[in-house]
């Protein structure tokens, strides 16, 4: 753990970036931060950039960049802006990329770091759910490397033997049942927006914290981990575990079932993509068993959280559903956070939009990026329609 290696923050200014940054920021002699990225903050990027010591740094919003170089300026840090800045940044020889863009967006950039071979602490379920095939393909060809920040994968790649799969029973893929794991589906019609941002135990942005109220989550890490390890859809198990200390489970065919335990913090997984295969030192709480004094498990209701069965239907039938699934779940969440629908219409907006699209087999990045398009088309069509 002697030696520094150089880090690429993708979003810098979203929970995972920031969680990253200040596991770095307490280790300033193993890190340094090559590139930072951002959406459209300028002034929290600026922040982060020279706070870290970055010597890149990259606003989406490629309308910003006058803003950010100012923001820079004396720095002596370089401002970039566009997709094609954000591509630049993951190019850069970084020994690691965190990719915490949140949504498609991050798409390309990743694709970037992959053909570069480099180590990805991806914590961008969308990548995965949306391009996986493609992506574990070019992860193999270029020999690049894929360590989950989810904490949930993170948990399954540090108790998994994937060199054997064959002795995998199943994955126990843990959920904490979000705000509403014990409300009425009448109780929940008319969920308000803060209600759905206030997560019991974690501690994420607003997309992610709805995606955990709708439990799209889960079904976005469902698909996810079938990308991930090698096992089949029918081996993954989702399991509510509203206490967030055991992160996921493996079961082997002797009946061993090995689980990743910690206090629910991103910094955990975050640290152990950075020092993989090593384990850094974090001044965080420690669990007090005692305490906790007891684990209670449950099934997961699909009635009241239909994206559970949204995301095994997307995932079991492949090619551009899944692409459609995200891409329709992203426009419903954007549309309730703005008071435009309710709550429980995110689920159905996805639903609809999945029933009206006609499957096709994934054939590029490009192809990926059309359906997208399509399906956020017509999942906007539809929110407009219920605004009438």
């Amino acid at each position: 753990m002697s030696v520094t290696k150089s880090v690429c923050i993708m979003g810098v200014t979203g929970s995972i970036g920031k969680s990253t940054a200040d596991v770095i920021l307490s280790h300033p002699d193993r890190y340094r931060v090559d590139a930072v990225t951002a959406h459209r903050n300028v002034a929290e990027l600026a922040a982060a950039a020279v706070k870290l010591g970055a010597r890149f740094a990259v606003i989406a919003d490629e309308t910003l960049l006058g803003e950010l170089k100012s923001a820079l300026a004396g720095s002596g840090i370089e401002a970039g802006a566009g997709e094609s800045a954000l591509i630049e940044a993951a190019e850069r020889p970084s020994d690691i990329v965190i990719a915490g863009i949140v949504g498609a967006a991050g798409l390309r950039a990743t694709l970037a770091a992959i053909r570069r071979g480099a180590i990805i602490g991806l914590a961008n379920k969308e990548t995965l759910v949306c391009a996986g095939e493609l992506m574990i393909d070019e992860v193999r060809r270029y020999n690049a490397t894929i360590i989950p920040v989810d904490s949930e994968h993170s948990a399954i790649f540090q108790v998994l033997d994937d060199h054997a799969p064959e002795r995998i029973e199943r994955i126990l893929l843990t959920a904490s049942g979000g705000p509403f794991r014990t409300w009425s589906l009448d109780e929940m019609a008319s969920v308000s927006r803060a209600q759905a941002l206030a997560h019991p135990n974690w501690s994420m942005g607003a997309k992610i914290s709805i995606d955990s109220a709708t439990m799209m989550n889960k079904g976005l890490e469902l698909i996810e981990a079938c990308r991930l390890f090698p096992v089949p859809e029918s081996k993954v198990e989702i399991l509510v575990h509203p206490q967030s200390v055991i992160h996921s489970m493996v079961e082997y065919v002797d009946g061993s079932v090995l689980a990743q335990l910690g206090t629910p913090d991103m910094r955990t997984p975050i640290a152990y993509a950075l020092a993989w295969p090593e384990r850094l030192p974090l001044v965080l709480p420690r669990l007090d068993f005692a305490a906790i004094g007891q684990f209670s498990f449950e099934s997961p209701d699909e009635h009241r959280f239909p994206a559970l069965r949204l995301a095994r239907e997307a995932l079991r039938a492949g090619g551009t559903l899944p692409i459609v699934l995200n891409a329709a779940n992203e426009v419903a969440v954007a549309a309730f956070l703005a008071g435009r629908i309710g709550f429980l219409d995110i689920a159905k907006l996805v639903e609809a939009v999945m029933v009206a699209h006609t499957g096709e087999r994934l054939t590029d990045i490009d192809h990926v990026f059309a359906t997208d398009d399509l399906a956020r088309r017509r999942t906007e069509d539809m929110v407009a329609q219920l605004c009438l």
